[in-house]
């Protein structure tokens, strides 16, 4: 079946998914970036780019194809990831677009098979020719995604991942372990005394390379690893786990489970007794986990992120202020994953601006090295590396309290 969302905000908006008959994602419309009208000398543009352009035509869409999970352990963060990414195109539209082209976004399901997400994508860029892919996913699908979209189109990755991504095309914004995990580990050290740690994630490739720097991390804060184990996505007994931290006696847990599995995991941990002696610190946590934890499992539990909801500034009020009016006071409650699909867009927007161009080549240069600003407030890339202000979190109920800046 197939929906077709469209919200008023002073502008259209039109979201289309479609999921077919066996539960996986069929093929929507397509994405569009700029008027090829012109000749490629008019843009100094590569063969490349002259290809990328004459394959699309003359269209007036600028089509997003957007990759959100809406299954599995991830599929927590596929409503408010889609609110998101439908306020950046209302708000750019409004504007007239980038680069004068309309935003027109289709939602995909990242969720299932990592095979299955491949043969959509791959699709998407063949039959209905999407021209930019953005994926809020777990990393796994990102480095299976990066092979299918390499030079032939970009690809804007934006929750936090575990760093160095640097495949020709692809543009990650999200936090990165050294500016995230690293101040937090030394601050629950000098403030905390944690000195003893166990490491517990869900078993791919953002848990695996963010827990090797991890380590050095907590090395550099004078503490040692008591345990390390990863689990697989999915997972939700953790009677097992919890008995292997309680033997181990650990000060400070660092948890790098995903969605759901975090959830489970930490009601279980509180509901065990653990919570009231040992410290917590989740990497991939936002405040959509954070209410289905519940008040009563939050005791001790810390995180780090360059975006919370509850940030004073400017830029946090005027991005809530317009996700409200625009899905209401009851709304999926937004977090640092979902309000990262807003980020990417805005992204797009600025490094478009600044290249004065959409097609490829121009817009990776121009993406290499820029500031631009969002939900979050300004964020530099350096080289290819977000850089952005880091907050430490203690959760406080269904709510979190941030109390530094890192």
């Amino acid at each position: 079946m197939c929906f077709q969302v469209w919200c008023q905000t002073g502008v259209g908006v039109r979201a289309t998914v479609n999921f077919p008959a066996h539960g996986g994602p069929a093929l929507p419309p397509s994405l569009l970036f700029r008027n090829l009208s012109s000749s490629a000398a008019d843009f100094d543009l590569s063969p490349l780019d002259a290809h990328f352009m004459k394959r699309r035509g003359a269209r007036n869409k600028l089509r997003i194809g957007n990759f959100l999970t809406f299954t599995g352990s991830p599929g927590i963060w596929g409503p408010t990831s889609t609110n998101s990414a439908m306020l950046a195109v209302a708000e750019i539209n409004k504007r007239g677009g980038i680069l004068g082209r309309e935003l027109e976004l289709s939602i995909y399901d990242s969720g299932g098979p990592i095979d299955e997400v491949v043969q959509r994508a791959e699709q998407a860029i063949a039959f209905d020719e999407v021209d930019l892919i953005m994926g809020s996913h777990i990393s796994a699908v990102r480095v299976a995604l990066r092979k299918v979209t390499g030079n032939r189109i970009p690809y804007i990755y934006t929750p936090v991942y575990e760093g160095g991504e640097r495949t020709p095309g692809v543009m990650a914004i999200g936090e990165t372990p050294r500016w995230q995990s690293r101040p937090a580990i030394h601050w629950l050290a000098d403030v905390k005394k944690a000195a003893r740690w166990y490491l517990i994630g869900s078993d791919y490739v953002w848990p695996w390379q963010s827990h090797r720097a991890v380590k050095r991390y907590i090395k550099e804060a004078g503490g040692q690893v008591v345990g390390e184990e990863f689990v697989p996505v999915g997972e939700d007994n953790h009677e097992a786990h919890l008995a292997r931290i309680h033997a181990a006696k650990p000060d400070a847990v660092l948890i790098s489970l995903i969605g759901t599995d975090s959830i489970t995991f930490n009601r279980a941990f509180a509901e065990a007794g653990l919570a009231t002696s040992t410290l917590r610190l989740a990497g991939a946590m936002d405040e959509t986990v954070l209410l289905g934890i519940g008040a009563d499992n939050t005791e001790n539990l810390f995180c780090a992120s360059g975006y919370f909801n509850c940030m004073a500034s400017r830029a946090n009020d005027e991005f809530l202020s317009g996700y409200q009016a625009m899905f209401g006071p009851h709304a999926p409650p937004v977090g640092s994953v979902g309000q990262s699909n807003y980020e990417g867009l805005r992204f797009l927007e600025s490094v478009a601006n600044r290249a004065g161009s959409l097609a490829f080549r121009p817009l990776l240069k121009a993406a290499r090295n820029t500031v631009y600003s969002a939900g979050r407030g300004p964020v530099t890339i350096r080289d290819g590396r977000a850089e952005m202000p880091m907050y430490l979190a203690e959760a406080d109920g269904l709510d979190f309290k941030l109390i530094k800046t890192l």
